[in-house]
């Protein structure tokens, strides 16, 4: 139950704040929501299910008030908590401002760290083989790199070398190519922290740290990777845990995403016909007498996959492909490709398993003083760039020879031709609902939970939230369910124009017609904003109007042309000065992106978000939601489209005292049937339909 003293932590670190923060006013939606999370993690509204489900509108200050009710909960609990984000930016803000601040103002001794997921860190001794530093070669470039590629290669090994760099891909000042990055990244086959030289790598030494700390700030796929491996492998484990999901709305997707998997038939067969090539060489470092059986089990699974996955290549006829595309319908395969699932799992999972034991007697060795890290860490990295690889290979086809569910949702399978190799596909698998899935590993095992996001309902309504994310919200579950409203006066502050266009976004002339209609809603002078549903629109938008911007005198920055922080701080710049600067943006930066005052008084929305219908995922739970006699588009489409909707033109009232405009260049928002729920449910800005 909520002790005093817990009650009386709480309401210390509330009165401090209002010295710490310059103009701050009391919000009775913030008061209540931190008593509202102490009681639910204290259990007073039940035993076991403490779980708070909680949207707080801009400006109510969701992540101090989780901080304020949660910390003193954890701390006078002995449990730990573990913050999960979706964006980098608040993970940095949590750090750098959020957590300083309220550790002034508590009364509680706590620590915090920020755990950022393996795949943000690169693998040093990657690094400097791909550079070139260490003269060795390198089986980790599927295509021979590009000179520039070389080039940043070195830089970065260079940097790092130095100390002017952590190894982190979000703190290099540009975009690195994924493809690029995926040749240095650290993973978990290669690292190997029983090495003295990889405890300094930049992955152990972010994480050296880690169980020291009382809160940990991570993301939600390090939540899910952690999840998936069992709990409290990688962060503190569920039953001592208390989990804050703030930008809650993304965990049903990133989970998802967790639960798919992918690889490509030629690629596959390539890389094993190099590890068959590199076998005898990498084997030759373990216990001769050991490695043996090993060894040949891998031979002998690799005969079996190579023709195999060869094989089915030839099977495959992309011109029945649609868009290059092949989706099975409810995800049933053909006898013949379910046979040869069948077998693909099991030797897959055979080349996987020799592969780590392999790898592990090399280690063993090295542990033992039998064998040198000079000459084991080439093999072992070169070794965990293959597992790595194994490893989803076997997800893949354990996931393809799957048998049919005689409950809930099918798995969505499908092919794809590949989009740079001639001749190959791509496999892919994937769930449509991971509802159980985090009910099982999270919240049927933590301490509590604590989801919150601006924007957790959709069309009002907490139920398609619950659905996704596996949330009991029956009567005498226990959970508590907050829609707490933002402070801010829209009517006073903003005006929300639906313009009367001559085209809606399904017309063909729709991004030519852009481009002649947005510059009339630009503002000169001020802090422009413009949302696109598509990186193609985006660019091609961006093309068309360069000149038109260049002769004008306004400065147009396009998400992705530098690194976010570097576009931001453009920006303000140009803002500070009294210029115009416009923003282009596709989804990433309708959320997470926080321009108060003057750096953003001006937002265009080119189009009601909804999701690609392409999408082959979608597709298949589209599909499966009519085989049942519902609605896919009023049941998905929609309501997707409304969270990402209220995200977007959330970008403009940051502070109180912030005003702006928010122009929607769909009509659909009003001509449709669906138009009226969406735009009920955005915030009460005054309306200016044309």
């Amino acid at each position: 139950m909520l002790t005093s003293k817990i009650q009386q932590s709480i309401r210390a670190s509330y009165q401090n704040l209002q010295f710490q923060l310059e103009n701050f006013i009391p919000r009775r939606a913030q008061n209540y929501l931190v008593a509202e999370i102490a009681k639910t993690l204290c259990g007073n509204y039940h035993k076991s299910n403490r779980i708070i489900v909680a949207e707080a509108g801009t400006g109510i200050g969701k992540s101090l008030s989780y901080l304020m009710a949660t910390i003193p909960v954890a701390v006078l609990n002995n449990r730990k908590v573990v913050i999960s984000t979706a964006t980098v930016a608040l993970q940095e803000q949590l750090i750098n401002k959020d957590l300083p601040l309220f550790r002034r103002i508590s009364d509680q001794n706590f620590s915090f760290i920020l755990a950022k997921g393996r795949q943000r860190y690169c693998c040093a001794e990657k690094l400097a083989a791909a550079s070139g530093a260490d003269g060795s070669q390198l089986a980790m470039f599927e295509s021979k790199p590009k000179k520039k590629d070389i080039e940043l290669l070195e830089t970065m090994f260079r940097c790092l070398a130095e100390g002017k760099w952590d190894g982190d891909r979000d703190s290099w000042p540009k975009p690195i190519d994924d493809s690029l990055w995926q040749s240095i990244v650290s993973d978990k086959h290669s690292c190997n922290n029983s090495l003295s030289a990889h405890r300094q790598c930049p992955f152990q030494k972010a994480r050296s740290e880690l169980d020291k700390n009382d809160v940990i700030i991570a993301n939600h796929s390090l939540v899910m990777a952690d999840a998936d491996l069992g709990g409290g492998v990688i962060l503190p484990e569920p039953e001592n845990t208390i989990y804050v999901f703030d930008e809650a709305h993304h965990l049903p997707h990133v989970a998802r995403d967790h639960a798919s998997a992918a690889a490509s038939l030629k690629g596959a067969a390539t890389w094993l016909e190099r590890i068959n090539q590199s076998v005898t060489k990498l084997t030759s470092l373990a216990d001769e007498k050991r490695v043996g059986r090993f060894h040949n089990e891998l031979q002998q699974a690799i005969q079996i996959l190579i023709p195999c996955l060869s094989q089915l290549v030839k099977q495959f006829d992309a011109s029945h492909f649609i868009d290059g595309i092949y989706r099975f319908e409810h995800g049933i395969l053909p006898t013949w490709l379910e046979e040869q699932s069948k077998e693909l799992k099991t030797f897959s999972h055979k080349a996987n398993q020799s592969l780590a034991k392999i790898a592990d007697l090399i280690a063993e060795r090295v542990k033992d003083g039998e064998l040198s890290a000079k000459l084991a860490e080439p093999a072992l990295a070169e070794l965990g760039f293959y597992i790595q690889r194994a490893e989803n290979l076997a997800q893949v086809w354990k996931l393809m020879a799957e048998p049919t569910r005689e409950k809930g949702a099918p798995l969505a399978r499908w092919l794809e031709v590949h989009p740079d190799r001639e001749g190959d596909f791509i496999v892919s698998v994937s769930p449509l609902e991971v509802g159980w899935q985090l009910d099982k590993q999270l919240w049927s095992r933590c301490v509590g939970a604590v989801l919150v996001s601006a924007t957790m309902r959709a069309l009002n309504s907490f139920q398609y939230f619950c659905f996704q994310a596996g949330i009991d919200q029956s009567p005498d579950s226990g959970t508590q369910f907050l829609a707490l409203a933002s402070p801010f006066d829209y009517q006073n502050q903003a005006e929300l124009i639906v313009p009367a266009t001559r085209y809606e976004p399904q017309a063909p002339q729709f991004t030519e017609y852009l481009s002649e209609i947005l510059p009339k809603y630009l503002k000169d002078k001020q802090a422009n904003l413009v949302l696109f549903s598509s990186y193609k629109q985006m660019n091609q938008v961006a093309e068309n109007l360069e000149s038109l911007f260049v002769k004008q005198g306004w400065a147009l920055q396009v998400q992705g042309s530098s690194s976010r922080s570097e576009i931001l701080k453009k920006h303000k710049k140009l803002v500070e000065s009294g210029k115009t600067s416009i923003l282009f943006g596709t989804g990433s930066f309708s959320e997470g992106l926080d321009l108060p005052g003057e750096l953003l008084s001006n937002l265009i929305i080119t189009k009601i978000p909804f999701a690609v219908p392409t999408s082959p995922v979608e597709q298949a739970h589209s599909e499966y939601i009519e085989s049942r006699g519902g609605n896919p588009f009023m049941q998905i489409t929609v309501p997707e489209a409304s969270k990402k909707l209220i995200q977007s033109v959330g970008r403009l009232l940051r502070k109180e005292r912030d005003s702006g405009t928010v122009t929607i260049l769909d009509r659909r928002i009003v001509s449709k049937r669906y138009g009226k729920a969406l735009l009920d449910s955005l915030p009460p800005f005054k309306r200016v339909i044309e």
